[in-house]
C-alpha cells in the first residue's frame, strides 16, 4: 500500500513538472510577453475568461503586444476571429471593399431584437431605408426641431434637476441622468413623445422599464459575440441564462414600441383632414406609409426602424456625455479652458440681471471650437461603440497582408485604435483636446477610418450632426452653471456591453458655480 501511495505521489510530481514544462514551452512560442497563452483545444479561452471583467483594456493590451492585427481562436467552440485595429484595414473593409462585408445573417441573428431596421439591414433594404432616413433628418424643419428640443429639455428638465441635486448636497449618478435625458430627447425627436424621465416625483425619478430592458438586451448581445451561436440558441430554446433575461427584455421593448406607435397612429387619425405639422420621424414614417406602395412600410418596418433610431440615439449620446464629464472633471486644465471659451460667448450677450441659469443657442454652440475638440477627444478615447463585427462574403486580402476566406469573421476594435501610438502618437492615452486644433485655432480634420466613432464609408452615422448638437448643448449649459466632482473611491470602468456605458455609473457631487448666470437669447 505504501508503495502505491509513493507511486501516485511521484506520478503527481511528474505530471506537475510536465505541465510547468509545457507551459514554459507555450510561453517561449509567444511573439510578445503580452500575448495570451494559446492552449491546445482551449485557445485563448482561459485568458478571455480571466480578463472578461476588463475586456476592452485587455484587448488593447493584446494589440499593443502582438500588433494591430492577430488571429484569435476561442477554444474548440468554432469561434475564430481576425481581430484588428489597423486604420488601413478599416478603410478596406468599410469603404473601398464595402460590398464584400455586409452585416450578414449571423449579425442579424445576434442583433435580432432590432429586427430589420437600418442597423441590421443589408442590400436594397438598407439602401432604401438610409435614403429615407437621410432625407427626413436633413430637412431644415427637423434640424430646427432638434436644436429647439435639445435646448428646451436642458433648460426645463436637466438644469432644474441638477440645481436640486446641488442644493440638497446629495450625490448624483450622471450616467443615469444622461440616459434619461437622451431617452427623453430621442423619444421626442423620433416618436414625438416626451416620456419625462427626469421628472422627480416624491423625491425619486420614475422607473422606466424600457430603459432597463434595452440595457439587458445590449449586454446579452455582447455575450452573444463570445458564446458560440449553438450554445446561446440552446439557452434561448430552454429559456435559461442571459437568454431568459433577453426574452423578458424583448417583451418589454416590443410592448413599449407597440404602445408608442399605436398612440401616434391614433393621434394622427384624430387630426385627420388637418395639416400635420409634426416634425418627429415616426410621424413622417406613418405619413409616408399612407402615401406609398413600396415595401418599407407597415407595422414591422415602423417598429424596427423606430427602435433602431431610439437605441442609436439614446445610448450613443448618453455614453459620450458620461465619459466627457468624467474626463473633464478629472482634468482641471481642460475644464478651465472650456469655461474660458464659454465666458466669451456669455460676455457677448446683452447684459441681463435676471439671475437665471444660462443655456446656449445653436448658433452659439457652433462657435465653441474647444468644446467640439474636447468632445472629439472623448469619442476617440471612449467611442460609444467599442467594436464592430463583420463577415467576409468572398475572399479578400487586407492591407496588412491577411488573406480572408469567404465566411471569415472580423472584429474591429475602435476602443483599441484610439490607444495606439502608431495611430495617435505617444500621448495617445492622454485626454488632450489640443490634438484636434490647428495652429490657427481651427478644427483639425482626421479621416473617418482613423476617427471611427461615427463609422466610415457608406454606413457613416446619419445622426452625427444631431449628436454633436445635443451633446454640446448639454455640456455647455452644465459646465457653465455647475461644477462636478467624482465621489472619492467611486470606480469608473466600462460595462460589458456593445455600448460603452459605465459599469458603476458616474457618481458625482454637484455644486453651483458662483456668478455664472445669463438668460438664453
Amino acid at each position: 500500500m505504501d508503495s502505491l501511495f509513493l507511486f501516485i505521489e511521484l506520478l503527481s510530481v511528474l505530471c506537475f513538472f510536465l505541465i510547468i514544462l509545457y507551459y514554459h514551452h507555450l510561453q517561449c512560442k509567444k511573439t510578445s510577453s503580452m500575448e495570451p497563452t494559446k492552449w491546445p483545444i482551449l485557445g485563448y479561452l482561459p485568458s478571455l475568461v480571466a480578463n472578461i471583467h476588463h475586456f476592452h483594456d485587455w484587448t488593447t493590451r493584446l494589440h499593443n503586444g502582438v500588433g494591430y492585427s492577430f488571429q484569435a481562436r476561442i477554444g474548440s467552440t468554432g469561434l475564430r476571429y481576425f481581430i484588428t485595429c489597423d486604420p488601413s484595414n478599416v478603410r478596406r473593409i468599410f469603404t473601398s471593399n464595402f460590398a464584400n462585408y455586409p452585416k450578414g445573417d449571423e449579425f442579424a441573428m445576434i442583433f435580432d431584437v432590432l429586427g430589420g431596421g437600418i442597423l441590421n439591414a443589408d442590400g436594397q433594404s438598407w439602401r432604401r431605408q438610409r435614403v429615407k432616413v437621410q432625407m427626413l433628418m436633413s430637412e431644415p424643419r427637423f434640424r430646427s426641431f432638434t436644436a429647439l428640443c435639445c435646448r428646451d429639455k436642458v433648460e426645463k428638465s436637466l438644469l432644474p434637476f441638477l440645481a436640486l441635486a446641488a442644493d440638497d448636497g446629495r450625490p448624483c449618478d450622471l450616467a443615469d441622468v444622461f440616459l434619461r435625458l437622451t431617452f427623453d430627447v430621442t423619444c421626442t425627436l423620433v416618436c414625438g413623445v416626451d416620456p419625462g424621465c427626469l421628472v422627480v416625483t416624491g423625491g425619486r425619478l420614475p422607473v422606466v422599464p424600457f430603459m432597463r430592458a434595452t440595457d439587458v438586451a445590449l449586454e446579452t448581445i455582447f455575450l452573444r459575440h463570445i458564446i458560440p451561436m449553438p450554445c446561446w440558441k440552446l439557452m434561448r430554446m430552454f429559456n435559461v441564462g442571459p437568454e431568459r433575461k433577453m426574452a423578458i427584455a424583448r417583451r418589454t421593448i416590443d410592448s413599449f414600441m407597440a404602445d408608442t406607435i399605436a398612440a401616434r397612429r391614433a393621434a394622427m387619425l384624430k387630426n385627420e383632414g388637418a395639416t400635420d405639422h409634426s416634425a418627429d420621424l415616426l410621424s413622417s414614417f406613418l405619413c409616408h406609409e399612407n402615401n406609398s406602395h413600396d415595401d418599407i412600410t407597415g407595422d414591422k418596418f415602423v417598429r424596427d426602424s423606430t427602435l433602431s433610431l431610439l437605441v442609436a440615439g439614446r445610448d450613443g449620446m448618453a455614453a459620450a456625455l458620461s465619459w466627457f464629464f468624467y474626463l473633464v472633471s478629472t482634468t482641471p486644465r481642460v475644464e478651465q479652458k472650456l469655461l474660458d471659451e464659454l465666458s466669451l460667448v456669455v460676455a457677448s450677450r446683452p447684459r441681463d440681471d435676471d439671475g437665471g441659469m444660462a443655456t446656449f443657442h445653436a448658433s452659439e454652440i457652433k462657435s465653441l471650437v474647444y468644446l467640439h475638440a474636447a468632445m472629439c477627444e472623448t469619442l476617440r478615447l471612449y467611442p460609444p461603440v467599442p467594436f464592430e463585427f463583420k463577415t467576409a462574403a468572398a475572399a479578400d486580402v487586407l492591407p496588412c497582408g491577411k488573406v480572408l476566406k469567404a465566411g471569415d469573421k472580423v472584429l474591429f476594435f475602435n476602443y483599441s485604435m484610439g490607444r495606439m501610438e502608431g495611430v495617435w502618437g505617444k500621448d495617445c492615452k492622454e485626454f488632450r483636446p489640443e490634438r484636434w486644433l490647428t495652429e490657427e485655432g481651427g478644427l483639425r480634420y482626421e479621416p473617418s477610418y482613423k476617427f471611427f466613432s461615427f463609422n466610415t464609408g457608406p454606413r457613416t452615422c446619419l445622426g452625427r450632426d444631431m449628436a454633436f448638437v445635443l451633446t454640446k448643448t448639454v455640456a455647455a449649459a452644465m459646465l457653465w452653471n455647475f461644477a462636478f466632482e467624482v465621489v472619492p473611491g467611486h470606480v469608473v470602468e466600462p460595462r460589458l456591453s456593445i455600448i460603452l456605458h459605465m459599469k458603476n455609473g458616474l457618481v458625482v457631487r454637484v455644486k453651483r458655480r458662483a456668478g455664472m448666470t445669463s438668460r438664453v437669447v
